[in-house]
């Protein structure tokens, strides 16, 4: 596809800030500001929420910072490849006609509302350009055509569809990470008062069989720890929750700082919540650490909607490659599901069902490749990928760049 005048000149610009200004004015000035806004206002200082709804709006504000002239900043390796993106969304729209170019806008007007993010339509147009580095010639035929699958790769006679799919690691959690920081907000001010009251290092372990279910259980919750802490009790134990404060015995670290959280992190284990509160010192800590009754099942939440793409997005005519989108999912969580092979095992053995006779292929990332993290905290290739040994077209030369397995 070839780009016009104005793409070449924003491809010569280093800072990114006509990249940024495009892409930006694909959305539209009045959407572009509103979503900002409304960022803004979720994003409460101090606030575990408000420091995950920054997180979560990271694009975003990233596209936002450099579309602004006067922020003199030499762009870094993740903003780097998220300005290569905006450019490539912004040749697309060039070489688009009428309809499809508004398909392309309403993709990326539904990332600006609500808890939707820019993720997916930015997860499409990676996986379009590492198809296109890997010598396939690429057609956007969710846009084109309104066809289910977004993509179409062809290499000489060969051809796939590729499927862009995302999924939130919350679907795979009996404990949501968003109800654990409003708890964590909720109690915060009465962790402040007890280590004021009690200077010391402590630890609140939370058991919660089946998770938390509804506001009313969060907020019942968050009444049990504050009225704990307030009668100094040690235990408070029901069906619901198991709550039990201890002396926090943290061996070779002395104050929340370098090496606690990856402390915390190796003795509670992946699936757990935690949340540091200390004093200015950090010398006196408050540590709260949740856990369902059940492990997560991120991965069984992965191949459900791997089981349902296959059906509703791939045609069966061809090559099919779903690649999903893990969202939600911190570092060690991800790490963890490709270290200890969970991921892996999971699709291979969702590979030996029916639902899988479309797949040719499955990929995940996730915002570590997304923004261009350093093995291990990302995928070594740029992906984890799985190739379906079963499928009729998984042995064609031609396809293995964009189906053989990746680990």
């Amino acid at each position: 596809m070839g780009r016009g005048l104005n793409t070449m000149q924003r491809a010569d610009d280093a800072s990114g800030h006509q990249d940024c200004l495009g892409f930006l004015a694909l959305a539209g000035e009045t959407p572009w500001r509103l979503r900002m806004a409304e960022i803004a206002r979720g994003a409460v200082p101090n606030s575990w929420s408000g420091r995950a709804r920054q997180q979560r709006h990271a694009l975003e504000l990233i596209l936002s910072k450099l579309a602004q002239p006067e922020n003199g900043v030499t762009p870094n390796r993740a903003e780097r490849r998220i300005i290569a993106l905006a450019r490539d969304a912004v040749a697309l729209a060039d070489t688009l006609p009428d309809p499809p170019r508004e398909r392309l806008r309403q993709r990326l007007l539904e990332g600006l509302v609500g808890e939707a993010t820019l993720i997916p339509l930015f997860h499409m147009l990676r996986e379009a350009a590492r198809q296109r580095a890997r010598g396939f010639t690429v057609h956007f035929t969710g846009l084109t055509d309104d066809t289910p699958h977004d993509l179409v790769l062809e290499y000489g006679e060969a051809r796939a569809e590729l499927v862009c799919e995302t999924v939130s690691a919350e679907e795979g959690r009996h404990l949501n990470r968003g109800d654990w920081f409003t708890l964590v907000d909720s109690v915060n001010p009465d962790l402040q008062n007890w280590l004021a009251a009690h200077p010391g290092r402590y630890l609140l372990k939370m058991t919660l069989p089946d998770g938390i279910q509804n506001p009313a259980e969060l907020a019942t919750l968050q009444q049990r720890v504050s009225t704990m802490l307030a009668d100094q009790k040690r235990q408070d134990t029901n069906g619901a929750a198991v709550l039990k404060l201890d002396p926090l015995m943290l061996a070779g670290v002395q104050a929340a700082g370098a090496g606690f959280s990856a402390q915390l992190r190796n003795q509670f284990g992946p699936d757990a919540h935690l949340a540091v509160t200390s004093d200015a010192t950090g010398s006196n800590v408050f540590v709260m650490a949740a856990r369902a009754g059940r492990e997560n099942a991120i991965t069984a939440a992965i191949t459900r909607r791997l089981a349902s793409c296959a059906a509703t997005r791939l045609s069966g005519t061809c090559a099919g490659i779903i690649s999903v989108f893990l969202e939600d999912v911190d570092r060690s969580e991800w790490r963890n599901l490709r270290d200890t092979l969970e991921l892996e095992g999971g699709v291979r053995r969702f590979y030996t069902t029916p639902d899988a006779a479309r797949i040719t292929a499955a990929s995940c990332v996730t915002r570590m490749e997304m923004f261009d993290c350093a093995p291990p905290d990302a995928a070594e290739q740029g992906e984890l990928r799985f190739r379906n040994q079963s499928h009729a077209q998984a042995q064609r030369p031609e396809l293995q760049p964009a189906i053989v397995s990746l680990t």
